[in-house]
């Protein structure tokens, strides 16, 4: 549909070109399959691009790969399920004005899906995708079938008269077959998916996902082959703005008009879209959890859910695939622009790494069969040479298109995962065991802050009590004077033996008076001296409970938390609708006295 869509903007005389480009397609679709059969095999753990580059080429040639895909999977969700609703309002004219809804309401039963779980949610997604092969296949039959028995068939929009947007001739003859010839190397984004997935796969893995691959690939050729042929053949026309897309009209012109196997094809066909980013369902999260490990992106990426899924993966593609929908309208042709960048990015930095490998394992292997080295050797390096040259014409027919943005995209998401990386060695080399002996503080003041004298406030100082302090304060922060009176003289009266420190706060403020004094404090004493800030706090037990009292304990905490030498300790008061705890299973263990040694 692309291709048809960029040649018709020319005229329908550039209709005719259509052959060779969709040929063109299954040519580098060929390349890329037999060459990424090699990073499968030799590469079993998965990662694809991301690994082989790393390992290969260099470390930021694996980020580069990383980021790339990373941006194409997002790309993936947006542009495959708004080609599904695409393929739902060709039926129904009328769902048209909601296509955004529902596709967000797609991306959210995605989302649910995989949140489920890999083997709940892959045998969900099986059936539409033997629905749909099943029901293209029978439909290129039965159309072949009518031509060859003399049947006219003639698609609704033959006697369109396409709108001509450019008036091509010369160089611009061949930039427009160009664009048509990038737009239909999106049949390829499905190459990476394995590489990146092999460990999902029954053992034997590596060779399990290498014969899926070449399925895989056997049946997009035949289907891609086989529908370009008939809406050739059938005279299909494609513009922006049509009512249905060129899958609708094929079948339309082969079952019939509103018939039983149309609507099949169009159930199955925006089935099969929309489950299609269930491709970028597995292999983000995993991605995403590779770098995690690797130390490029925040560590709770690399955590499993209670299902086993990479869940805070899923829940974030799922929000930056919604993100792409809204700004863009769910318009597929929008969408598709930014698309299939990113993966020939991480194509030729794959392939690149692949021609890497063998050199290296010819260099350190002399037992190697050189023979057969050569010869993978040989097909990756053609692999990258395709797809390095299509790289290159991705960017150039696409770039004024809307691929600037992944062009932009890509390295600011790369400069973003070093300077995660850069964070993540500077914690760890911090935080690294000192071989001396830990030094123990040399004096604890302790700081009790009070808000009024209640059973919350006696048990913080009771508490502050035990932990034997050198000096031990009340703190309250005065912000009416008539308050100030009440809890002083209620403080004489009870008799507590605990300084009380009342410090003014002129605007009304609890939490900077806190700090100040604090700072002061800290001030006052020895590099060695440490404060304790102590604070009372009364737990309820429903959520909305929660937001009838002030967050003062939670920002005040917030905030001594960047403050140096400074602990903080919650003393909880649990109000009678705080639920009630649960008896412990087994005793502790003990724990040992004294300060603890750093390992020998």
């Amino acid at each position: 549909e692309e291709i048809l869509l960029v040649l018709g903007t020319a005229g329908v005389a550039f209709l005719t070109s259509t052959p060779w480009i969709a040929a063109a397609v299954v040519a580098l679709f060929a390349i890329v399959t037999v060459s990424y059969r090699q990073t499968v095999r030799e590469y079993p753990n998965g990662g694809g691009a991301y690994i082989v580059a790393h390992e290969n080429v260099s470390p930021n040639a694996g980020l580069v790969a990383g980021s790339s895909l990373m941006i194409d999977y997002v790309l993936t969700v947006s542009v495959s399920i708004a080609a599904g609703v695409y393929a739902m309002y060709s039926a129904v004219h009328s769902l048209k004005p909601h296509r955004v809804e529902i596709a967000l309401a797609f991306v959210l039963f995605i989302t649910l899906m995989n949140l489920r779980g890999v083997k709940e949610s892959g045998t969900f997604f099986a059936i539409p995708t033997y629905g749909f092969v099943a029901g293209i296949v029978v439909m290129l039959g039965v159309g072949f079938v009518r031509i060859a028995t003399g049947a006219h068939l003639v698609a609704a929009t033959s006697k369109d008269v396409l709108p001509v947007e450019h008036h091509v001739m010369g160089l611009a003859t061949v930039f427009l077959l160009l664009r048509a010839f990038s737009s239909g190397c999106t049949a390829l984004t499905g190459v990476e998916a394995i590489s990146n997935g092999v460990p999902a796969f029954k053992k034997p893995q590596a060779e399990n996902a290498a014969k899926t691959l070449l399925m895989m690939a056997a049946l997009s050729v035949t289907m891609f082959a086989g529908i370009t042929a008939l809406a050739i053949k059938i005279h299909v026309h494609a513009h922006e703005g049509m009512e249905q897309s060129v899958v609708a009209q094929i079948a339309s012109a082969v079952f019939g008009a509103k018939s039983l196997g149309f609507y099949y094809i169009q159930i199955f066909t925006a089935a099969i879209l929309i489950l299609a980013a269930n491709t970028a369902y597995q292999d983000f999260p995993r991605l995403a959890s590779i770098l995690a490990e690797d130390r490029y992106l925040p560590r709770q990426l690399h955590n499993r859910g209670d299902r086993l899924v990479f869940s805070n993966g899923v829940v974030l593609l799922a929000s930056f695939a919604s993100l792409l929908i809204v700004l863009f309208d769910a318009e597929v042709t929008r969408l598709i622009q930014l698309y299939i960048v990113g993966v020939f990015v991480s194509f030729t930095l794959s392939q690149i790494g692949m021609v890497r490998h063998w050199n290296t394992k010819l260099r350190e292997d002399p037992d190697a069969d050189r023979g057969a080295i050569n010869r993978s050797k040989a097909l990756n390096s053609l692999g990258a040479a395709a797809t390095a040259v299509v790289l290159v014409i991705v960017l150039y027919s696409k770039f004024a298109h809307g691929a600037y943005i992944v062009v932009i995209a890509v390295p600011l998401l790369f400069l973003l995962m070093k300077g995660i990386n850069r964070h993540y060695v500077r914690v760890a080399k911090e935080l690294r065991l000192a071989s001396t002996r830990p030094v123990l503080p040399a004096r604890n003041h302790a700081v009790v802050l009070v808000s009024q004298l209640h059973n919350p406030t006696l048990r913080a100082l009771n508490y502050a009590k035990s932990i034997h302090p050198h000096t031990l304060t009340a703190l309250y922060v005065e912000v009416d004077p008539e308050d100030t009176r009440k809890l002083v003289a209620d403080w004489d009266a009870a008799g507590i033996d605990v300084d009380l420190k009342v410090v003014a706060s002129p605007f009304r403020e609890v939490t900077k008076p806190v700090l100040d004094y604090v700072r002061r404090l800290r001030q006052t004493g020895g590099d060695r001296d440490v404060v304790t800030v102590i604070i009372p706090e009364y737990v309820v037990g429903k959520w909305w409970e929660q937001l009838l009292h002030n967050q003062s304990a939670l920002r005040i905490k917030a905030f001594l938390l960047f403050q140096p030498g400074v602990m903080v300790t919650s003393v909880p008061w649990h109000l009678s609708t705080a639920p009630e705890p649960e008896e412990p299973t087994a005793d502790p263990p003990g724990v040992p006295a004294g300060p603890v040694k750093p390992p020998a």
